[in-house]
């Protein structure tokens, strides 16, 4: 299972002024299918397709703190 966080909620919008868009269906597809995860303290980090979403695992859930846009470097 999924939860957004209040925070994580509003960071659509926090985005949006920015004019950076992403749907809920795509923050939750790279929980669903990630290019990579990595820890960072008690939290994780998924990436994929220029999305990085921090969650933390609570009773099988998976709760976002905050996602944000990645770009790619070679």
């Amino acid at each position: 299972m999924i939860h957004f966080t209040t925070y994580a909620l509003q960071k659509f919008d926090i985005l949006n002024t920015h004019k950076v868009f992403f749907t809920k269906e795509q923050v939750e597809e790279v929980l669903r299918l990630p290019d990579s995860v990595a820890p960072k303290g008690k939290y994780f980090v998924a990436t994929k397709d220029g999305i990085s979403v921090i969650y933390r695992i609570e009773n099988n859930t998976k709760h976002i703190i905050t996602f944000y846009p990645v770009s790619y470097r070679s």
